[in-house]
């Protein structure tokens, strides 16, 4: 159970696996009030970054969940690093269905509303986790036009523009959920540049150092048109943002 090797090439030097650079990660955590001994759970944790920076900054303690072997080793590594790995634990896992056996006071999914096959599944499934009065973190796209036209679509990876909504109709969406918006911390076109652009350059390194290994052929095609995509559709066109909740 892994995530495929493209990922972790693309991002291996990535600490923050989304559009949040450091000091907007760092942002959240003040944002959101954090105190020392809170627990969290972070689910598709990625590299631990918000985890491992967030128990240094705030006193907390928390779990980290993530299918890839390679992330999960960078996120040790950065718990040891940071001085804080007695405080947090990462768990390979899939963390789609994953629930805690004790509840937490601050349950996030960042940027990856799949494991719950959308927004309204993702939000139920940290419910579960979740203590009466806690809190939810969920990190997702919107569209920064209302009706996005099809080439704009599938210029931003996806298939339906109904796969994600507007800004107005995304912070709509958690109230007929059940919630309300508290807090948010959305990226801009800054952040988008350090999250896309630094995969290029990891995808060039790998490629100059492995021209034989199978999927030369497929990082060659997606640093063909993966620039020029992205500034074309994604960079103009597709919001992203973290979004507090409490149950209303």
């Amino acid at each position: 159970m892994d995530l495929p090797r493209i990922f972790a090439i693309r991002e291996a030097d990535h600490r923050i696996h989304n559009p949040l650079t450091e000091h907007k990660l760092a942002t959240l955590g003040a944002a959101v009030r954090l105190r020392p001994g809170q627990t969290l759970l972070d689910l598709a944790c990625g590299s631990g970054e918000m985890l491992c920076t967030w128990s240094r900054d705030h006193g907390i303690h928390g779990t980290g969940v993530d299918i890839s072997t390679v992330f999960l080793a960078a996120a040790e590594a950065r718990a040891a690093e940071l001085g804080v790995a007695g405080r947090v634990t990462f768990v390979h896992d899939d963390a789609a269905g994953f629930v805690l056996p004790e509840p937490v006071d601050v349950a996030a999914c960042i940027g990856a509303t799949w494991i719950g096959d959308g927004l309204p599944g993702t939000l139920t499934l940290l419910e579960r986790s979740l203590k009466p009065g806690g809190l939810l973190l969920v990190g997702e796209p919107f569209w920064r036009l209302d009706q996005p036209d099809q080439a704009i679509v599938e210029g931003c990876g996806f298939k339906d523009r109904d796969e994600y909504d507007s800004l107005p109709g995304l912070v709509e969406s958690f109230g007929r959920l059940g919630w309300d918006v508290v807090e948010m911390v959305l990226a801009d076109e800054d952040s988008w540049d350090r999250y896309a652009a630094a995969q290029w350059f990891s995808l060039r390194t790998w490629l100059d150092a492995n021209l034989d290994d199978e999927l030369a052929g497929q990082v060659r095609a997606e640093l063909d048109t993966a620039a020029l995509q992205y500034v074309r559709y994604r960079r103009p066109y597709l919001g992203w943002g973290v979004f507090a909740l409490r149950r209303r």
